[in-house]
């Protein structure tokens, strides 16, 4: 019998699947096991951008190591096609006014572009009833950028 290998995506399949997603998990370092949490995310082309909450398990693995993994994908319901990119780097805490301002006008744009629900808001920090807007007038959750990619892997079945 002979192994059949899923097929590598070029890199412009896998910045497309990025651009066109909002959705990924990523992988940190856990004290005895990884530990993998989904985020929200926007990308510009060249970086993804994430906004994290203040609190939580992700803070502390994020401070003793910020080397992850992170995860975007994309199938059909019956996983008749599939396509996925893991990115193996290092995340950064954005502390630049201007950049950090223009992170989460588009964290805004994006939510507004893909009419997700405002319940979205609580994994933000910010409740479901208050304005949207309040995402880039209220510092209520930190900016983070990948950086330092060191390994991609990124694969269709088609």
């Amino acid at each position: 019998m002979k192994l059949v290998k899923i097929p590598r995506m070029e890199k412009e399949e896998y910045d497309r699947l990025i651009a066109e997603s909002y959705v990924s998990r990523i992988a940190f370092f856990g004290e005895q096991y990884p530990y993998i949490a989904p985020f929200l995310y926007v990308f510009d082309g060249r970086y993804m951008y994430f906004l994290s909450t203040k609190y939580g398990y992700k803070i502390r693995h994020f401070q003793r190591n910020p080397h992850v993994s992170v995860e975007v994908e994309r199938y059909s319901p019956d996983l008749s096609s599939y396509t996925f990119v893991t990115l193996s780097g290092r995340l950064v805490e954005v502390d630049a006014a201007a950049e950090k301002e223009a992170v989460r006008e588009r964290f805004v744009r994006m939510i507004k572009d893909k009419k997700l629900s405002n319940r979205v808001l609580a994994a933000l920090g910010h409740a479901p009833d208050e304005p949207l807007e309040n995402i880039v007038t209220e510092e209520r959750s930190h900016v983070w950028k990948l950086t330092d990619v060191e390994e991609i892997v990124a694969l269709k079945n088609v």
